[in-house]
């Protein structure tokens, strides 16, 4: 009886936190208008959560950004880069995931690169005929370099987090 509490509880905690990381990516844009830290904050959240659970981490990815186009927080005239951004933020859950059984740090750096590309790429190229012509040079600057350095500040962060609650062990 004592050991099915034990699983209960650690189930618990792990809701509770897939609850407060995704509250924080969904609240973040919301309430900070900066993207280097609402970038930082949201892919801090998506790394926090594929330690929890690969499908933890793509729900985080996929949830935000869709949830701001059906509200209206997100202005229609981004409504194109949301299918972009959801599988930038799944090709930095996979790779982060797959690499971080070797180095938790590999799999930021790769899995932050990786989405970078990804985005830069698809923002060169497919931004500029899916978006108005005066939206599409700001969302093409916002899907490049920007992309990068939050996804590895969130790296930086996520392993804060996992530093300052003693979790270390769990990002190996």
């Amino acid at each position: 009886m004592k050991e099915r509490s034990g699983v209960l509880s650690v189930k618990r905690e792990t809701v509770l936190t897939f609850l407060v990381l995704l509250v924080a990516a969904i609240t973040a844009p919301i309430f900070i208008k900066q993207q280097l830290i609402t970038g930082t904050i949201v892919n801090a959240a998506i790394i926090i959560g594929t330690v929890l659970s690969t499908r933890d981490g793509l729900l985080i990815g996929l949830l935000p950004s869709s949830l701001a186009l059906a509200t209206g927080l997100l202005s229609p005239v981004l409504a194109p880069v949301v299918p972009f951004i959801i599988l930038g933020n799944a090709i930095l859950v996979l790779t982060f995931a797959y690499f971080r059984k070797f180095n938790f740090w590999a799999g930021v750096a790769f899995g932050s690169f990786f989405k970078f590309t990804f985005l830069y790429a698809t923002s060169t190229v497919f931004i500029g005929l899916l978006a108005p012509k005066l939206v599409a040079p700001v969302v093409t600057q916002m899907m490049t370099w920007p992309q990068l350095i939050t996804a590895l500040a969130g790296g930086l962060v996520a392993f804060g987090y996992f530093k300052l609650t003693g979790k270390l062990s769990t990002i190996r």
